[in-house]
């Protein structure tokens, strides 16, 4: 049987959330509204009509849930700053309220023995700034830099680890391409200028925090997924290729200083011929302490010519016979083994923490408790993965379990769980999973 002890004494266990997801008090305390907020009130964006202006109550419920995290025997606590909410306009006057409020947090975290890993963006785009073109606007990495370095010179003495993006190839491409996140934009344009101007955020995000706080340990976070062909077949091949470009590449190499993977993807490479919008490249690159890789499924891919661009299209897990989470995302130990290894062979990575993974689950309250034996199964599976690959002598230094509890999944709404912890939305009452019992008991190995 698998154990935490298994891993070394120095190896680090948490627990990771995001501002959006569970803070609620959406429009109180002098927050300005973000872009999830607009969003969440167009109508057929969130499934059943859901927002996240109460969400899970962290912002009243703060202290309880910090420490049900220390309950749960976890040593660290990743939470992200709301950029509307410190700024409200995205730049210019501070809200003094949301200043206090995260200085809470963290002080709660530092009294209960927890490491707080504090996350810059994590998809909380002020609406002032969204209305001046967004990430799609080469001034948004001015407000950016802003943003990071207040956060920066107001926290850095306390918190010394950060996380600057959170799955920028998430945000730009659900956001700014395909349309179904927030904002709702579209297009290979919108996306491309999000792309770029996210891939300089990231680095410049970086050197703000090595110049601003003394001893930081720096990192960002890229989701990925292992992406393997339907066939053997050339077109099939070829097709994985391309999504590979996209969805593991995109954002990794320009931090490393290899630019964008333009010559394996012709689309890429004339698009930073002809737009004029593709300039600060020398500010790509950053030299992190450490990657956070966040891993939910592998994606099989089928080459189709009459998809645009990348001429391929995914073969869900169903389709396929293999089994799933809720959210239809296919569950393999293998592949997570798989992605790791593959981030792991560039060079210039540092060491890899796991900043996020988990699975959602049709999870149901029965008195009071929830038996959601699917994940502790899907936690074996992954954590024995990753334990193979600490082995083989690959510097993983850390894993972080998503998420605390059931929250605003995104467009999903309050439909997809996730949660170590149940929560009623309707009153808030948190009840501890079996796979938060199962969590606990193993980090207590």
């Amino acid at each position: 049987m698998i154990k935490a002890s298994d891993f070394g004494p120095d190896f680090l266990w948490g627990v990771a959330v995001a501002a959006t997801q569970i803070e609620g008090a959406a429009d109180s305390y002098g927050k300005g509204p973000s872009i999830w907020d607009t969003f969440s009130k167009r109508s057929g964006k969130i499934k059943k009509g859901h927002h996240p202006a109460t969400a899970c109550d962290f912002y009243h419920q703060y202290q309880s849930d910090i420490r049900l995290v220390k309950t749960l025997g976890f040593k660290i606590f990743r939470f992200s700053i709301s950029w509307p909410r410190v700024l409200p306009f995205g730049k210019g006057p501070v809200n003094k309220e949301g200043i206090r409020f995260y200085h809470d947090v963290i002080d709660e975290c530092l009294a209960n023995g927890l490491v707080p890993y504090v996350t810059l963006y994590h998809w909380d785009l002020p609406e002032a700034l969204e209305r001046e073109g967004g990430w799609t606007a080469f001034s948004i990495n001015h407000a950016f830099n802003e943003f990071t370095t207040l956060c920066a010179r107001t926290y850095g003495d306390k918190v010394k680890n950060w996380i600057v993006l959170n799955e920028p190839f998430g945000f730009t491409s659900l956001g700014y391409m395909l349309g179904i996140h927030a904002p709702g934009q579209t297009g290979l344009t919108s996306f491309f200028s999000a792309v770029h101007h996210a891939a300089i955020a990231q680095a410049d995000g970086g050197r703000i925090l090595r110049s601003e706080v003394p001893g930081a340990n720096i990192g960002t976070s890229f989701s990925c997924s292992e992406v393997v062909p339907y066939t053997q077949s050339e077109a099939d091949v070829m097709a994985a290729s391309r999504f590979d470009c996209l969805m593991n590449r995109l954002f990794i190499e320009p931090a490393l200083g290899m630019g964008y993977p333009e010559t394996d993807w012709d689309v890429m490479e004339k698009f930073t011929i002809q737009h004029s919008t593709w300039r600060h490249t020398g500010r790509l690159s950053f030299d992190f302490d450490f990657i956070g890789l966040q891993n939910y499924f592998p994606i099989t891919v089928k080459y189709n010519p009459f998809v645009p661009i990348l001429q391929a299209w995914e073969v869900k897990a169903k389709s396929r016979k293999k089994p799933h989470t809720a959210m239809g995302w296919e569950i393999n130990a293998d592949s997570f083994y798989n992605i790791i290894k593959q981030f792991a062979a560039y060079p210039n990575i540092k060491n890899i923490m796991i900043t996020e993974n988990g699975a959602a689950c049709h999870d149901k309250l029965t008195g009071n408790c929830v038996q959601d034996t699917e994940r502790i199964e899907y936690f074996r599976l992954y954590l024995g993965a990753l334990l193979k690959i600490k082995q083989e002598g690959i510097n993983v230094t850390g894993y972080m379990a998503w998420t605390l509890m059931d929250n605003f999944e995104w467009a999903e709404g309050f439909n997809a769980r996730f949660g170590l912890v149940y929560n009623d939305f309707k009153t808030q009452q948190r009840t501890i999973k079996d796979s938060g019992y199962w969590f606990q008991e193993f980090l207590k190995s």
